[in-house]
């Protein structure tokens, strides 16, 4: 892959490019199964995060969310990046419908082509979409995507030699109002550190790891649903976690990994972390 500014294969290698959204604060968060946010509050968490993201040498493209799109702040699930441009998801959740077909020129404007799209009667958020290594994409099979998902994605990425044999299924949990992806339960540090919830993570993808040679650090209940299991690798060993979970904190900082942290209060409202708010345009491989 090519230094040209955009491009991503892997979870873990350098970040150079993300592009982020800035929250509205106009639309029915509570329809869209959000905690209602103070909206100060979100806008100044989120202005936090990026400035954060940019202090680690990141270099971020930022968007406005327009009004009612109040899960766009989560701008990695509508459009996918890969090594040779980006996919336009297709969303299953109703309050996410038509948010893939404006962050997708947004994209392109960003110098990011777009190389396909999903059609009805696919659906695929990003989150459900993980590098296991470099070239090597788990998908996960849940309320958001599904097996046509799978198969479209398959089709649209066999061009530049990805593989996408590594698919799970995720448990019914709290039904498909809530939000459940892959990413939910793992999130990979380095290639070979992750941190997972294992309570209602897939085994075969905790396997898949293991044999991998990743060493998996636990987070716990109370720290899963304060995000705590979303960690955001800005290059190996380097992370941004939600403040407020100190003993994923801990256990990341015993394996040495370097831990920078924001106030989430607000932005974990709608259920998402700081993968969740980043969409990498370029993780340099």
């Amino acid at each position: 892959m090519a230094d040209h500014g955009y491009g991503v294969r892997s979870m873990v290698a350098p970040l150079r490019r993300a592009l982020v959204v800035t929250p509205t604060t106009e639309g029915d968060f509570a329809a869209a199964g959000w905690r209602e946010p103070e909206p100060g509050a979100l806008l100044a968490e989120h202005a936090t995060f990026v400035d954060l993201l940019e202090r680690l040498g990141v270099e971020v493209v930022r968007v406005q969310a327009p009004p009612g799109l109040v899960d766009a702040v989560y701008a990695y699930d509508s459009v996918f990046v890969g090594g040779s441009g980006a996919v336009v998801l297709r969303a299953a959740k109703p309050a996410r419908a038509g948010e893939a077909d404006w962050l997708a020129p947004l994209v392109e404007a960003a110098g990011v082509p777009v190389v396909g799209r999903l059609e009805e009667p696919a659906t695929a958020d990003g989150g459900d979409l993980m590098w296991l290594e470099d070239g090597v994409l788990a998908m996960g099979r849940g309320h958001r995507t599904n097996a046509q998902g799978h198969l479209q994605l398959a089709t649209l990425r066999r061009d530049e030699g990805v593989r996408m044999r590594h698919r799970y299924d995720l448990p019914w949990y709290l039904g498909p109002d809530a939000v459940l992806h892959l990413m939910s339960v793992v999130s990979l540090v380095s290639q070979r550190l992750a941190v997972v919830h294992r309570p209602i993570a897939p085994v075969g993808l905790l396997e898949r790891l293991t044999e991998q040679g990743v060493t998996l650090v636990d987070v716990d209940a109370e720290e899963f649903a304060t995000q705590g299991g979303n960690v955001l690798a800005v290059r190996p060993g380097v992370v941004v976690l939600p403040a407020g979970n100190p003993r994923v904190q801990a256990a990341l900082e015993a394996h040495d990994v370097e831990v920078h942290t924001y106030v989430a209060t607000e932005l974990n409202k709608g259920d998402g972390g700081p993968t969740c708010l980043t969409r990498p345009l370029w993780r340099a491989t």
